[in-house]
């Protein structure tokens, strides 16, 4: 650090401490305050689900079709 120089050295140690300082106290702002927290996150919703579709046939009723399709390939 002596080859930086004193005034330079202390320029160095303050950027450094403002880089560490300032995304440790907005953490620190941001995580103990509740309503913040549901505030940042009603912005943009993680999980959009699509529309549901159509629901598969219950297994009873895919058996029968099968059955069906069996008898029909064996007649034809």
């Amino acid at each position: 650090m002596s080859s930086l120089g004193t005034a330079r050295g202390i320029l160095e140690i303050a950027k450094f401490a403002v880089y560490v300082t300032v995304p440790v106290v907005l953490t620190y702002a941001v995580a103990t305050d509740a309503g913040a927290v549901h505030k940042l996150m009603g912005f943009k919703p993680y999980v959009v689900y699509p529309p549901e579709g159509p629901r598969p046939p219950p297994p009873e009723e895919l058996r029968e079709m099968a059955r069906e399709l069996a008898r029909k390939n064996k007649s034809g």
